[in-house]
């Protein structure tokens, strides 16, 4: 029993065909009950001969395809024509209803056949697409299982090369854990999102918490976003560490944000860093600083101060 009530879910909901066997039964079932139904309204209005059928035809079609469909609309038309259930006798208004009948049903064929195949299609694409996304972060679970070891290996060859330095050793230790902890940062906002103090401590970390100020309310970012900040962040901390604040010994950092209707602003500000003195051409980073907020209907602006790198950002804040 529980194997034809999994077989008829899957014929309803079009996973797969059904057997003959049981579409044909399921058929006659519905060809019994419309029969059936036709008979209790011939008690009331005898002139009443296809009409029932109608669902059996929409149901027999939706279950078992248009085959079963075009064999339902044929034995309604005979049960319409042959049997009666008045005194009423077969006349050429009869066969006129049962063209009407068929042309109508022909109609209604066509309509669910071609719904179950755009849903068979649909579905088709649907399980493509979870297959390439399960794929998709089978690869990108690697990568980053693969990355991780990396990061270990550099840490250890790090510790082992500097053990007669251990000044240095202090010195760099927690730059590489904060480094490590921005990656794994990174990879969690891919399905979850994050904080966005959380993600600025975790970039600004390795310069030192005391060289920078971070302004802002509470703030969970949704995933997609919080992988551009992170990306537009570590540019700019890779940059202030070159050649901005942080590569002075007196250089700090206030970084702020506040939401408005939606919108996320975001201000970088370093200050006391060293004079910049000819800006090159545009590069990589530089093109990603432009571009990065572009899908969230947002810009980013840099201004060279005397004072450090100025930098703003815009953008609308997605539903997480």
């Amino acid at each position: 029993m529980t194997k034809l009530f999994e077989e008829f879910k899957q014929g309803w909901q079009g996973v797969s065909q059904p057997s003959t066997l049981f579409a044909t039964g399921f058929a006659l079932f519905c060809l019994v009950l419309a029969t059936a139904t036709r008979f209790g309204l011939a008690q009331i209005r005898p002139d009443v001969f296809f009409t029932p059928y109608f669902p059996a035809v929409f149901f027999a079609t939706a279950f078992g395809g248009f085959r079963t469909g075009i064999a339902t609309a044929i034995a309604s038309g005979a049960l319409g024509v042959l049997v009666n259930f008045s005194g009423a006798e077969v006349d050429p208004a009869r066969f006129a209803l049962l063209m009407i009948f068929w042309t109508v049903c022909g109609i209604v064929i066509w309509g669910v056949a071609h719904y179950r195949a755009l849903v068979a299609q649909q579905r088709e694409v649907s399980k493509r697409l979870i297959e390439e996304e399960q794929y998709r972060r089978l690869v990108v679970d690697e990568l980053q299982h693969r990355l991780k070891n990396k990061s270990s290996t550099i840490h250890a060859v790090l510790h082992q090369a500097l053990q007669d330095r251990p000044e240095v050793w202090d010195r760099i230790d927690h730059r590489i854990r904060a480094l490590s902890a921005t990656d794994d940062l990174i990879a969690r906002v891919d399905g979850y999102g994050c904080d966005i103090r959380d993600m600025l401590r975790s970039e600004l970390g390795p310069y030192g918490h005391v060289r920078f100020n971070l302004n802002g309310e509470q703030l969970f970012l949704p995933a997609k976003l919080a992988v551009s900040l992170a990306l537009i962040f570590h540019e700019l901390a890779t940059n202030a560490g070159k050649y901005g604040a942080f590569s002075s010994p007196r250089g700090f950092l206030q970084v702020s944000w506040t939401v408005d209707d939606g919108r996320l602003n975001v201000t970088w500000d370093e200050t006391e860093g060293p004079a910049i003195e000819a800006i090159g051409e545009a590069g990589f980073g530089t093109k990603l600083l432009k571009s990065a907020l572009r899908p969230f209907d947002g810009k980013t602006e840099i201004s060279y101060l005397k004072t450090g790198i100025h930098c703003t950002m815009q953008c609308q804040v997605p539903p997480g």
